[in-house]
């Protein structure tokens, strides 16, 4: 769903076998995938691990509150296989909103690295010492409660040997960090374990690394600030949308009359179910024409 949504934010048109449809006045969208989206790979036949997936995600639920109401949500609702091969479930607006932020940067851990691992455990050490660099303690209880294994390894070396380990050497394959370990006693028992984590140079994803860079730098180095409010007023992007999509708006800005740009495209922007994805697909196209023609003159030289 993160990539679909990267998609959708970024005005590129979904594969025809992922759908999203509104329901309900956009409170609720309808998800159509193939069921392959939840197997291992395209020999995987094994179905019973897509019903156990959604059965997962639909008794998962999220707490939502601002200042007006509480509600509790489950992540998915009405989840369906289609025996032709297609899974269909639906999702509430705020946990579709959530999805939206996730994708645009508003997560812990890059994806595609994440999903790359052989075990959750490594995703989840992922997840916890992601951008840290200092020791850090957990009491082996804690580790048990967040890892969702309180009644499993009641021998802390089962534990250390069948979850820290194999998460250890996971991340030393394929993260851009891993960690040591030192086991703290109180006696003979080990009752913590503080994590050292340390950085691996070599796994380091560079688009991933210049992305984190461009949000620690203020949008206005880049744009005009004319600019930038036009994009939050008009097309109701917000600062990290703007972010996320810095380097087409800056070439956009070299490369094309913007203020004029974005003015007209505003007027048919309207019609459109997702305004902030057409306007960028609209530059894209634009920037490519205007280097085509470029090139057909160079080429008539």
């Amino acid at each position: 769903m993160v990539e679909i949504c990267q998609c959708t934010l970024e005005g590129k048109k979904l594969n025809e076998n992922y759908r999203i449809d509104n329901l309900l006045y956009e409170e609720m969208k309808e998800v159509t995938m193939p069921i392959a989206a939840f197997l291992k790979d395209e020999k995987d036949e094994n179905y019973m691990r897509a019903k156990k997936a959604l059965l997962d995600l639909n008794n998962k639920r999220m707490e939502y509150e601002d200042s007006e109401i509480w509600k509790s949500i489950r992540i998915i609702e009405m989840p369906e296989i289609i025996k032709k091969g297609y899974v269909k479930f639906i999702l509430h607006k705020e946990i579709y909103d959530a999805l939206q932020n996730f994708s645009e940067g508003f997560r812990k851990f890059e994806l595609k690295t994440a999903m790359e691992f052989d075990t959750i455990y490594a995703m989840r050490f992922y997840e916890l010492l992601s951008g840290k660099t200092d020791p850090i303690t957990y009491s082996i209880d804690n580790l048990k409660i967040m890892f969702q294994l309180e009644n499993k390894y009641k021998l802390t070396t089962d534990f250390i040997r069948r979850v820290i380990e194999p998460a250890q050497k996971g991340l030393a394959e394929k993260a851009p960090f891993s960690f040591t370990y030192k086991p703290n006693r109180i006696r003979k028992k080990v009752i913590s374990l503080t994590f050292f984590p340390y950085q691996i140079p070599q796994n380091v994803d560079l688009n991933v690394e210049r992305k984190q860079l461009q949000k620690k730098v203020s949008l206005r180095w880049d744009l005009d600030k004319m600019v930038i409010d036009y994009l939050q007023q008009n097309y109701l992007f917000e600062k990290d949308e703007i972010g996320h999509n810095i380097e087409l708006f800056k070439e956009a800005s070299e490369k094309l009359d913007i203020m004029n740009f974005l003015a007209k495209k505003r007027r048919l922007s309207f019609a459109k179910v997702n305004p902030k994805g057409y306007l960028i697909n609209a530059i894209k196209s634009e920037l490519a024409a205007q280097l085509k023609t470029e090139r057909e003159k160079q080429g008539m030289d």
